[in-house]
């Protein structure tokens, strides 16, 4: 029984990896405009951030669309195949679970961010401009680092 439940779920992931893909394409967010020294100031700071991720993974979709919405130059890491970013995820991060938010601290510690929530909640605090707390994203535009 466990059998053909497995691949009845197989099925419908692979008839709906298309239409998910193509539904995150067509509906992109509209980045935030930063002044071109914040967005720089900005992605200087992103480059210490990877994101690991599954292309058509639900929760995936729902992080990248939220570094979309903040104008974020994350590097994307896929670790659906086996290959270095997959071994590095289990390895480093400790369990092998998407997404995850590789943050490299300017201290040079590392720390792993799990669950789409967590992660858009950290990149909101960090990065948003117009956060809806009535505080603006100090990092964003003081080139300040996360603690």
């Amino acid at each position: 029984m466990r059998f053909l439940i497995r691949w009845f779920f197989r099925g419908v992931r692979l008839i709906l990896t298309p239409f998910m893909l193509i539904g995150e394409r067509l509906s992109r967010p509209r980045g935030i405009e930063r002044d071109p020294a914040d967005q720089a100031r900005v992605d200087e700071q992103t480059r210490h951030l990877a994101l690991y991720h599954f292309p058509a993974c639900p929760f995936c979709i729902r992080a990248r669309r939220t570094m979309q919405r903040l104008s974020l130059d994350i590097e994307l890491r896929n670790a659906q195949a086996a290959g270095p970013h997959r071994e590095a995820l289990q390895t480093e991060g400790g369990k092998l679970q998407v997404p995850c938010l590789r943050i490299e601290e300017p201290d040079g510690q590392v720390r792993w961010l799990y669950e789409s929530e967590a992660i858009g909640e950290y990149l909101r605090e960090r990065f948003d401009p117009n956060r809806p707390d009535g505080r603006s994203g100090d990092a964003a535009v003081s080139g300040d680092s996360h603690a």
